[in-house]
């Protein structure tokens, strides 16, 4: 059994494999210049030190390779013990697969640090860099893991690579507040609700750790990077592909065959050949211990997730293995079996707390839906009863939510966020939202389609997950966002959509 604590956030993985499906866009596209522009990309990358003595298995041409991503505040040419890593991701890219293969691995797991002892198996990036994670990493979760590149990204970049990118349209799930007079994290306030996000909110978006716990963290840490991966056209990464890899050069340290043209080619021909894929979330399986009393010699409990080593064993080959012709269409079929009516297990009836919150948005510019169906035991969040904690400010207008997004051109689009409460401790909300535009970049590429209750719900699979449920009218578009971690099954999450009734 290990343990797993509490973290302080991170984020810095996205940036690095939006650089990836750039250096693998340009590999695709520069065929007769190809070597010239390796060349550039080695330079770039240069710019950078190696990862000394750094512990990897070269793969041969053409093989899967695993990466390790690491978010980090090193600065290159200081020593580690001054240095925090907020983000630990592994990514799998395999040319016998449809999808890349990503699971993050909690910052506040507890391991044996070798070496150095008991300890979360985020200080042994402190303790001796990417090397002494790698080998905690072999010693404590996966024996059998081969590492074939490391790339150890500054998050001093993030801002300037999110901007680059135009942006990211992000689904937030509920109000995100704090003041750090008050409690000593970082300040942020972001509002509920689909949104571009850019550069500084971007990045408080992804690092917010005030009342989440580290798995929370890691489930929004993977939409952002899924939600900039599906919105970003290979098109507009070629264009900005120059830009983007002297961010990337200069705020990453990779291994040093990463240094030299045959492992950069190497490793981008396959990224070429995975460009298009969907990205795959493999959830780390970890739970948190009991944490906050007092041990021996009255030390205070630090606060761990736990994880066994048969769970560790199940996840780890779910991220190696491929996902087929047929293990994409079984994934489908676990959305749920195909149905003409609404099913109910799960879920109870709310319809005046609907009608509330509808009556709360009658100015919100479009036609209102709310469902008639909400999951057991959960509750609308609310501005004019608090039931939502906000850190001790107002909720008016955050709950229920009208607003104006602002699509790429910059034409506004009245929309409104209603946002339900499961667990507020566990990070557990889901919403409902309606907007009239009509080609949102979240939802441009459903996985399937069903007719459910005279409506044709659009399904947004991953993982064998449902994210997200869409139905279009004339007017306008709606859909219902599962939590970050989709707590909710999938058969719910249907029933809630299906359940959508027009406000009046």
């Amino acid at each position: 059994m290990r343990l797993i604590p509490r973290t302080r956030g991170g984020a810095l993985w996205r940036f690095f494999l939006a650089a990836v499906v750039v250096i693998g866009a340009t590999a695709a596209t520069t065929a007769v210049a190809g070597l010239l522009q390796f060349h550039q990309l080695s330079i770039d990358l240069s710019v950078g030190q190696s990862i000394p003595h750094a512990e990897i298995k070269v793969a041969n041409p053409g093989e899967p390779q695993n990466i390790l991503v690491v978010g980090s505040d090193h600065r290159i040419g200081e020593p580690f013990t001054s240095a925090n890593t907020d983000t630990m991701l592994l990514v799998r890219l395999n040319p016998n697969s449809s999808t890349i293969n990503v699971m993050s691995i909690p910052r506040d797991l507890q391991v044996n640090v070798p070496g150095f002892g008991n300890a979360k198996i985020n200080s042994a990036y402190q303790d001796g860099g990417t090397n002494l994670l790698i080998k905690t990493i072999h010693q404590n979760v996966f024996p059998t893991l081969k590492i074939n590149h490391i790339v150890d990204v500054n998050f001093s970049g993030f801002i300037s690579l999110v901007n680059a990118i135009h942006c990211v349209y992000s689904d937030v799930d509920h109000r995100y507040y704090n003041n750090t007079q008050l409690t000593g994290y970082s300040s942020i306030n972001i509002q509920p609700g689909y949104q571009r996000l850019c550069g500084f909110r971007a990045l408080q978006f992804v690092r917010f750790r005030h009342t989440d716990s580290d798995l929370v963290r890691n489930a929004r840490q993977q939409d952002f990077i899924r939600w900039a991966k599906d919105q970003y056209g290979v098109s507009n990464l070629i264009a900005n592909r120059d830009a983007l890899l002297r961010i990337f050069g200069a705020h990453t340290q990779t291994d040093h065959n990463l240094h030299t043209l045959d492992g950069l080619i190497n490793l981008f021909n396959l990224v070429a050949f995975s460009a298009g894929h969907t990205i795959k979330q493999i959830k780390f399986p970890a739970q948190e211990a009991p944490c906050g009393g007092t041990g021996i010699g009255g030390a205070v409990t630090p606060c761990f997730l736990t994880a066994s080593s048969s769970a560790e064993a199940r996840v780890y080959r779910a991220f190696m293995r491929p996902t087929t012709a047929a293990a994409a269409a079984s994934a489908k079929k676990a959305a749920g079996k195909r149905t003409s009516k609404i099913q109910a297990a799960g879920l109870t009836a709310d319809v005046s707390d609907g009608r509330a919150q509808a009556a709360a948005l009658s100015h919100a510019g479009l036609p209102v839906y709310y469902p008639r169906l909400i999951v057991n035991g959960a509750q609308y969040c609310s501005g004019a009863t608090g039931n939502c904690p906000v850190g001790g400010v107002s909720a008016v207008g955050s709950y229920p939510r009208a607003y104006t997004i602002r699509d790429q051109k910059g034409a506004g689009h009245p929309s409104y966020r209603m946002t339900v409460m499961i667990n507020p401790d566990l990070g557990q909300y889901f919403g409902i939202q309606g907007t009239t535009w009509q080609n949102s970049p979240l939802l441009a590429s459903p996985s399937e389609t069903r007719i459910v209750a005279g409506k044709k719900l659009e399904l947004f699979v991953n993982g064998g997950k449902l994210t997200n449920v869409a139905w279009h009218t004339p007017q306008a578009m709606y859909w219902i966002s599962n939590t970050l971690t989709t707590d909710i099954p999938n058969r719910e999450m249907i029933a809630i959509a299906a359940s959508l009734t027009k406000a009046g």
